[in-house]
């Protein structure tokens, strides 16, 4: 009696593990940023948004995907400039995969990496090698910004599928030790050159500004000395007409000639005279 009891309590006490583990298992959640493929009998029944959902015990299982941006790495990529010099990039393609498309993912690659490794990878090394093959090694140096966004506009364009291309940052782009010593002095002398041009350049403004300074003090001499010249012929005129209308004067009244020796005398008689001279400027009084 004893032994079929504890047998009863045994069987009891499994089978509501089994109820409890049923009804734990009939619920899951899917975190924001996922998605929850519904997966039964090996089947795709749905994809659930993010949530507390139901599901068949023992029957459904769940496949989370991750739409959050997420970061690809791709290192040491060995590809060639215009000019034929080896190079290695290192690549970093930020991306998505489209939440409205997380059943293509699915059903087509199974799994998120696996979608980045034939539906991005294989295509960024392709541009990779093609992009940089149209820049030559110094180009692709000096002009890493342009570099940057020819692979990212290349990428974006190739890419096709349920995933969403962010971004390419082009992280390095590495040629021999020799060449890019080659490049470094070229640039330098490139950068020398400029620094010279712009040298003779400020020297001839330099002397464009004396020339012109030059100009114009001639122009103010020449100036001055013409108003000089001017007023001292003007000074010439007005004194030769003072002297004309003077001379007129006197040729029609001769008693101005006595005016004017009136005018000069100091009011002092000479000490000495000649015989039969007479006084100047006196004249007896008629009776």
């Amino acid at each position: 009696m004893a032994k079929g009891t504890n047998i009863k309590i045994v069987g009891g006490i499994v089978v509501g593990l089994f109820i409890l583990l049923l009804s734990v298992g009939s619920f899951y959640t899917v975190d924001e940023g996922e998605r929850g493929a519904v997966i039964r009998y090996g089947s795709l029944i749905k994809i659930s948004d993010p949530g507390l959902h139901f599901k068949i015990p023992l029957v459904d299982s769940i496949r989370k995907i991750s739409v959050q941006e997420q970061v690809e790495l791709y290192r040491n990529m060995e590809a060639y400039s215009n000019d034929q010099q080896p190079a290695v990039m290192n690549l970093s393609v930020r991306y998505q995969i489209d939440s409205s498309r997380v059943d293509e993912v699915y059903r087509n690659f199974g799994t998120r990496q696996a979608l980045i490794d034939r539906q991005v990878t294989r295509i960024v090394l392709e541009e990779a090698k093609t992009v940089l093959g149209q820049f030559n090694a110094a180009t692709s140096i000096r002009e890493r910004g342009r570099l940057n966004a020819e692979m990212a506009a290349a990428v974006q364009r190739s890419v096709t599928g349920p995933v969403i291309i962010l971004g390419v940052q082009v992280e390095d782009v590495s040629f021999s030790a020799a060449y890019e010593e080659s490049v470094e002095q070229r640039m330098l002398a490139e950068v020398a050159v400029e620094r010279e041009r712009q040298n003779l350049e400020r020297e001839r403004v330099e002397a464009d500004i004396v020339r012109t300074r030059a100009a114009a003090e001639a122009d103010r001499v020449r100036a001055q000395a013409q108003a000089e010249a001017d007023s001292i012929r003007l000074r010439g005129n007005a004194e030769a007409e003072a002297i004309r209308e003077r001379a007129a004067a006197l040729a029609d009244n001769p008693l101005l000639v006595e005016l004017v020796k009136a005018e000069a005398w100091d009011g002092k008689l000479p000490t000495t005279m000649l015989p039969n001279s007479t006084v100047p400027f006196i004249e007896a009084n008629k009776q």
